[in-house]
């Protein structure tokens, strides 16, 4: 037996000698292939040595490294895994098994991989610079600025620390500071593609959208094959309205990386705009595949469902508890404790005002009025502006509230804890879930009585909200019960500043013109087939009448050919209709006195525009839906008394607005009274209008303090 064993011995040491010698030449060929950047060929040689030596380490390792580059990582983890079994001992090959882990998105094993690398190695910069890259994608930012802290102490110069550093602050808001990090990186390595599309991104949230478009023109250029490159553009040009070609670019990046989610994300945004609804909602889809918890898709979803004609409230009211399930609720669990604000039920009250909309933008024109007229006796106005959009009208915001505070810059964690020191009694969210909204602050309860009005108005689903504004045409009772929130009354759930001084109202158009003019100053977004296919027959029924489309996207001479290819395949005659873009607010308002009639837009129906239409003395047509979005215009219309104007069915959409058509003289007595019925109205006037969002707010308070165990 004992001669078995050492036959056994000796033709071990004879084959490890036979493939020492094979094996040696066949790794220094590898090797120098890869030095010089033959790469494919280097692959084929080191696949050639694993043949004859599956176990040799640094075949493993380089053959991994070279398919992580490559960005397979399915293949790299498996390598590297074989690697560092291996040789466990290897910082290096853990480092490279935590870049595959990471790029398979698999982020908690990717940190581990790297923990053992820096147990082995602990003062290895470029190490800790990839730890930090893992934390940020786990949304851990203060570990990931530890990690690269503690790289930049060790390596000044490592470029990628200051890149992934600078990332790390544009996850957490911190937008100036993201682009001084990035700046550092780029002073190091200036043709660095990958942090000048990190700061497009953060030049875009501070409204820096020249230097934005430089950066990621520029990225690209460096970098065709990157699809981050292409995603940063894509999210500048769609900021600036130029969504044709922000759809191009995300198409582009998806060809690059079929899975990216920012791409999906963003190409979603686009569809939405250009009023591809299904495919919007697709793409979000996509993306929640691919990351089920990711906040900004679920909200961008739950958005876009309002374009949805099929979609009812429940549908509404299950996206947005989609959102509690997956993102909330994990958020609430953390947050702190109870609240020491004084029970005293008549005492004066601190309302606090979220939003990212204190400037030039159309909810603006929404809540204006009602901080402008709180009983300021009664109410301390504390806003908390969350973008870095400033403006004349944030000057105006500025002058209206108690005390003013820029959480542009905010973590969320910080803005409620903001929040708890100010002291505030009632919180306001303004935002739903439209862009820039900061729900995850709401979700931490920073205030003993939280709402949710005017800004979206179709309710969160946060059942940390407490409180809804609306009105009975918006939400009948019949489905309040789907609500997380309790539904309160005001007037009409929303409101509109009065026109501008100045702004002259002309006589019903059709008197000079000859031809009725119909107006639609919505987002082309709303703009569905079947609203289209309702017009083609009133234009048809309407002689020499006219369709006058204005909105800001119109602008893209790309958008503009989409929208009237549309309308071609919905019958609606393309050669009588007049397409405006953007204007100055002044210029917009006086654009209705070329309308004699506006059209509101279904399922999603007009909002703003519908007061601006009806301020102007242009009168409205609307189709009451059954869920909130498609229920906006008919709310707004019965609130100024004007129920006959609200249709039930495509049929009497179309008869409201030819028999109107027919009765000019009718029309142009209406316009020269609308302006008075509105100020005459609780609904239109801002005075009454705040004084029972007053009530309201009162009236929650006692009820708080009643309930006090």
């Amino acid at each position: 037996m004992g001669g078995s064993v050492g036959q056994r011995a000796f033709q071990n040491a004879r084959l490890q000698k036979r493939q020492k010698a094979e094996v040696l030449p066949l790794l220094g060929h590898a090797l120098q292939l890869h030095k010089m950047g033959l790469l494919p060929e280097a692959q084929a040689a080191y696949r050639q040595l694993l043949q004859l030596a599956p176990k040799q380490f640094i075949a493993l390792h380089m053959l991994g490294i070279l398919e992580s580059d490559a960005k397979n990582y399915q293949q790299a983890e498996i390598l590297l895994s074989r690697a560092v079994a291996v040789d466990p001992r290897s910082a290096d090959a853990h480092m490279s098994l935590g870049v595959a882990l990471n790029g398979l998105r698999r982020h908690e094993e990717a940190c581990a991989s790297y923990r053992k690398a820096l147990a082995l190695r602990p003062n290895h910069a470029l190490t800790l610079s990839n730890l930090g890259n893992a934390s940020v994608a786990l949304d851990r930012h203060d570990e990931a600025l530890h990690s690269y802290d503690k790289a930049l102490v060790l390596n000044p110069g490592l470029a990628e620390a200051h890149n992934g550093r600078g990332w790390a602050l544009c996850r957490q808001r911190n937008y100036d500071e993201a682009v001084a990090s990035l700046n550092r990186a780029l002073s190091i390595k200036p043709d660095y593609a990958a942090a000048l599309a990190n700061r497009a991104i953060a030049l875009r949230e501070l409204q820096r959208f020249d230097e934005a478009l430089a950066d990621g023109d520029r990225a690209i250029a460096l970098a065709p094959d990157d699809a981050n490159g292409w995603i940063a553009r894509a999210g500048v040009l769609l900021q600036i309205q130029q969504i044709a070609k922000a759809s191009h670019d995300c198409e582009k990046a998806l060809a690059i990386a079929p899975d990216s989610i920012q791409a999906h994300l963003v190409l979603g945004l686009c569809l939405a705009g250009l009023g591809r609804v299904e495919e919007a909602l697709a793409s979000f889809d996509r993306a929640l595949d691919i990351q089920p918890d990711l906040q900004s898709a679920i909200s961008n979803k739950i958005f876009t469902l309002d374009f949805m004609a099929d979609a009812g409230v429940e549908q509404h009211q299950q996206a947005r508890q989609l959102w509690w399930e997956r993102i909330g609720a994990k958020i609430a669990s953390e947050a702190a404790g109870p609240h020491d604000n004084s029970r005293e039920a008549d005492r004066r009250l601190v309302l606090g005002y979220v939003s990212s909309d204190f400037n030039a933008h159309s909810a603006a024109f929404i809540f204006k009025p009602v901080l402008q007229h709180h009983d300021r006796a009664q109410f301390e106005i504390v806003c908390y502006s969350c973008s870095s959009k400033l403006d004349a009208t944030t000057r105006e915001f500025q002058g209206i509230a108690d005390r003013w505070r820029d959480a542009s810059q905010w973590t969320d964690d910080r803005l409620a804890a903001e929040i708890r020191a100010d002291g505030v009694d009632i919180l306001i969210d303004l935002s739903g879930h439209t862009r820039g909204n900061r729900l995850s602050v709401f979700a931490r309860k920073p205030a003993p009585i939280q709402v949710h009005g005017w800004g979206h108005g179709t309710g969160t689903g946060l059942p940390t909200i407490d409180y809804l504004f609306s009105d009975p045409v918006a939400i009948p009772s019949t489905v309040r019960h789907l609500f997380a929130e309790t539904v309160v009354d005001l007037p009409c759930f929303v409101t509109l500043t009065p026109l501008p001084a100045g702004i002259d109202r002309a006589p019903t158009p059709a008197i000079a013109n000859g031809f009725v003019t119909f107006g639609v100053f919505n987002r082309i977004s709303k703009i569905s087939d079947e609203a289209a296919k309702v017009w083609a027959r009133i234009l048809e029924r309407v002689p020499g009448s006219r369709l006058l489309i204005k909105d800001v996207a119109l602008d893209d001479q790309l958008v503009r050919d989409n929208l009237l290819a549309r309308f071609a395949a919905c019958g609606l005659p393309v050669e009588r209709v007049d397409l405006l873009g953007a204007t100055l607010r002044d210029e917009h308002l006086a654009s209705f006195n070329r309308v004699d009639i506006a059209l509101d837009p279904f399922p999603q129906n007009g909002g703003v525009s519908t007061w601006e239409a009806l301020q102007m003395g242009v009168p409205v047509v609307a189709k009451l839906g059954s869920s909130l979005p498609s229920r906006a215009a008919g709310s707004i219309l019965t609130a100024l008394g004007l129920p006959d104007w609200v249709a039930d069915s495509d049929a009497a959409y179309i008869e409201i607005a030819t028999s109107h058509a027919a009765e000019i003289g009718t029309l142009d007595q209406l316009r020269r009274e609308l302006p008075g019925r509105i100020n005459a109205a609780a609904a239109g006037n801002p005075v009454s209008y705040a004084r029972a969002v007053d009530e309201a707010y009162r009236a929650m308070w006692q009820r708080y303090c009643s309930s006090a165990a």
